[in-house]
């Protein structure tokens, strides 16, 4: 019995093949962005479930308020690994990581630089799951100057991974033993490198100051061991350790410090949850964010049921042909359940092959979409085992879904009124058919609302006056291999034709190197006084070359021998010291760190126009310019059109003042648009998301017109005796549908605002959502079902009346 279900479904869809087919499409099409999306999806949960103690291990988190200014951080303080370990037993293991930082590594004659560097406790493979394929992971880091090196890394530099005992030589001082070697590490890692050095050989690692928090800390806890317990000890450590160096160098009770509105809390972030929900200072590399799980999971699902909806909605338009079908198999003695195995075993038929056609297309589209995404996903047996059995599954739900309705509303019909060339009451009844497209359209309509959105918040973000002037400045990178040379290259390039200024720091508004200090109001170190920002060390051109404006008093000069005990603060530190007139005043600083009690006094010279130096999600925080030299970088404002010429000549240069040292440039614009990747990212997939509900979406609306025509013939016929025009015809059959898309337009905008005000808040500068956005997605909805109705319209009203009226 089953053998001629197949056959007849499969003669029934032979005989309709543009029916067929584009049902099919809807379908394939729906079911592969779903397969994307879940590739997608399982690749961000399955961040860091490769460590075999993954569901155990925990990072030590910081969350610390001190003179006006809070600090949400990756890091620890560099004695806490121990003090855990020592002080409570459910710790069962800890490391550190602490970056300083890239550096060059010589191969053959030439330095490569390597940015994927990090500094490791040897404990490191106590915790995580890396496999050495070389070397013995108990010893491997316990010596200063000693590196593990990745496998690729191994044969970049010695053409083998047989290279433990060998050397590698370091900014061209330092000799490093390779003591292991590592597979690559997954994808789904959120520790990145290349190179991991050892920490033994850092005093900073071993200093016992509890008031610096610049290492990240990983710990395991035992077997059984409850983490929110452990919060609740972490206080014990804060007031063991921590309060009595408070208390030293402020001068104060910790009793009196959390008063006053300052705290230092710390906080266990499970391994597994840090890619998805971090998104803190000081993070090892860029996290992901469970928003966009949430967005993505969702609009696979609402693509999914578009496409499921294109099936009933073509499936009831074709039913007038299928009606004597229907007919003469119930007179035959056909019962109804008969029928609807049958019809249902079309729509799985056709969920099968929508499902083979699927995987083809997400296999095509998966390069596209990885580089969308950022990723380096696959699909084959190893790397998605579960794709067979979930196509399966979801090609079984898709079918039975998709074709439900359509056999139980075909298999209703009554065979006496069906042969008579009458249908079924409920046939004219469209209540259900215009209730989903109506869903279709909202989806669609919801989708374009937020593209547009976040394409109009990247326009302003790119637009945005950041008080600092980000186009035509390059950066050369990385110039400390320049050393005592560097203030001669930076003249030499100066002295070219289409340099206008420049800058040696690597205190760039678009770098990454930040550093926060406490400040003081006076010469008394006690937390009253205590103010906390960014502390940046410039040279007298910074601020002229990068376009800041000064608000008031000048600039650092060389004709002033002072300057050097002089700062230079922007707006919001201004404010936060409370000072209406800060010219002259002045502010002090702990000569060598807050252990000591010895200052350093700083007149205030000058108040900088405040300029966004973070992302702009986040406000301007205080910062201070100090004069010094920093020479890990130089930015050069250039003008003239033949821009490859000039880097050329600067990189002829480079090589006459550091041969064999490696030459890197990037211009700020383009550091600038690299925070936003994310978003860009976003836009791009959101964008890409939105056609494709549009199109199948449009589909549908397609199959519901060709029914109202199907439905309409005879009364089209008798209009146009009656002396209806083409034009009359069109307008009647397109009304009823611009209807359906008015309603969809009432649900898909509150949603739409309310979604994407919500994904607005993580922006400090951010647009308003006018009207304009909603008036244009309207249009463009009202737009697209106007061309996706008009040729069934047009079609219809073109045919010849006496031809319906003989229907």
């Amino acid at each position: 019995m089953f053998r001629s279900y197949f056959r007849v479904a499969f003669r029934n869809l032979w005989k309709n093949k543009a029916f067929s087919a584009i049902n099919i499409l809807g379908l394939a099409i729906g079911l592969a962005t779903c397969l994307l999306i879940m590739i997608y999806v399982l690749d961000e949960l399955s961040f860091d479930r490769f460590n075999k103690q993954a569901d155990r291990i925990y990072r030590v988190d910081a969350d610390i308020k001190f003179g006006g200014t809070r600090y949400d951080i990756a890091t620890a303080a560099a004695p806490m690994a121990a003090a855990l370990r020592q002080d409570l037993p459910e710790v069962e293991q800890a490391v550190r990581f602490r970056g300083y930082g890239g550096f060059l590594v010589r191969l053959n004659d030439r330095n490569i630089r390597e940015d994927k560097v990090i500094y490791a406790d040897s404990t490191l493979f106590n915790v995580f799951s890396f496999p050495l394929v070389a070397g013995d992971p108990a010893t491997a880091l316990t010596q200063p100057n000693s590196v593990v090196i990745t496998e690729n890394t191994a044969r970049k530099y010695f053409n083998s991974t047989d290279v433990v005992g060998r050397n590698l030589l370091i900014n061209d001082s330092i000799n490093y033993q390779v003591t292991g070697v590592m597979k690559e590490l997954p994808g789904q890692s959120h520790l990145q490198f290349d190179f991991f050095a050892s920490l033994a050989g850092s005093k900073e690692s071993r200093e016992l100051n509890w008031l610096s928090n610049n290492f990240n800390t990983y710990i395991v806890l035992r077997e059984g061991a409850d983490p929110r317990k452990m919060q609740a000890k972490l206080n014990q450590v804060i007031d063991k350790y921590i309060a009595p160096q408070i208390g030293s160098a402020m001068n104060t009770s910790m009793e009196d410090f959390l008063k006053t509105g300052n705290y230092i809390r710390y906080s266990l972030m499970p391994l597994t949850d840090i890619h998805l929900h971090s998104n803190k200072k000081a993070e090892l590399g860029p996290n992901s964010a469970i928003q966009y799980v949430y967005i993505f999971s969702a609009i696979a699902m609402f693509i999914l049921l578009i496409a499921c909806v294109n099936f009933m909605n073509l499936s009831t338009a074709r039913s007038a042909n299928r009606a004597k079908e229907v007919g003469i198999r119930k007179v035959l003695g056909s019962i109804r359940p008969q029928l609807i195995v049958q019809f249902i075993t079309e729509s799985m038929l056709i969920s099968f092959v929508a499902m083979i056609l699927a995987l083809g297309i997400a296999w095509l589209l998966l390069p596209y979409f990885n580089e969308l995404a950022g990723k380096e996903m696959s699909i084959g047996l190893s790397s998605t085992p579960w794709l067979a059995p979930a196509s399966l599954i979801i090609a079984v739900l898709v079918g039975l879904l998709a074709g439900s309705y359509p056999a139980f509303f075909l298999s209703a019909f009554r065979p006496v009124l069906v042969l008579k060339g009458a249908i079924a009451n409920g046939f004219r009844t469209g209540l259900l058919r215009n209730s989903l497209v109506v869903f279709q359209f909202s989806i669609s309509i919801f989708l374009i609302v937020g593209t547009m959105v976040i394409y109009k918040q990247l326009g302003y973000i790119r637009n945005k006056q950041l008080g600092f002037n980000r186009s035509q400045v390059l950066i050369v990178q990385n110039t400390e291999p320049l050393g005592s040379h560097a203030r001669s290259f930076k003249q030499e390039l100066l002295a070219m034709n289409g340099v206008e200024g420049a800058t040696m720091t690597s205190y760039l508004p678009t770098s990454a190197l930040r550093n926060d200090d406490p400040l003081f109001l006076k010469p008394v170190p006690d937390q009253e006084n205590a103010i906390t920002m960014q502390t940046w060390f410039v040279d007298d051109q910074y601020i002229p070359v990068l376009g800041m404006k000064m608000l008031k008093g000048r600039n650092f000069s060389k004709n002033f021998a002072t300057d050097s005990q002089a700062v230079v603060i922007n707006e919001a530190a201004a404010r936060l010291m409370g000072l209406k007139d800060p010219l002259n005043q002045k502010i002090y600083e702990f000569r060598n760190g807050m252990q000591s009690k010895e200052m350093d006094a700083y007149h205030i010279i000058g108040v900088v126009k405040d300029f966004n130096f973070s992302s702009l999600r986040e406000q301007v925080t205080p910062l201070a310019l100090f004069l010094g030299e920093n020479r890990g970088s130089m930015a050069f404002r250039i003008r003239g059109n033949n821009i490859p010429q000039l880097v050329a000549q600067m990189e002829e240069k480079w090589k006459v003042t550091v041969p064999n040292q490696p030459f890197s440039y990037s211009f700020m614009d383009d550091d600038f648009n690299a925070l936003y990747k994310s978003e860009n990212r976003m836009g791009k997939i959101s964008l890409s998301f939105s056609v494709l509900a549009i199109f199948i979406a449009c589909l549908g609306l397609f199959g519901l017109a060709a029914y109202a025509a199907e439905q309409r013939t005879r009364e089209i016929g008798i209009r146009k005796v009656l002396g209806a025009t083409a034009t009359n015809i069109v307008h009647l059959l397109s009304r009823d549908f611009l209807k359906l898309v008015m309603v969809a337009i009432l649900f898909a905008f509150p949603a739409g605002w309310w979604a994407m005000h919500r994904w607005l808040q993580d922006f400090a500068y951010r647009i308003t959502i006018g009207w304009q956005v909603f008036g244009l997605a309207a249009l463009m909805a009202v737009v697209i079902a106007l061309l996706t109705v008009s040729f069934q319209a047009i079609r219809a009203a073109l045919t010849d009346p006496v031809k319906s009226l003989r229907s």
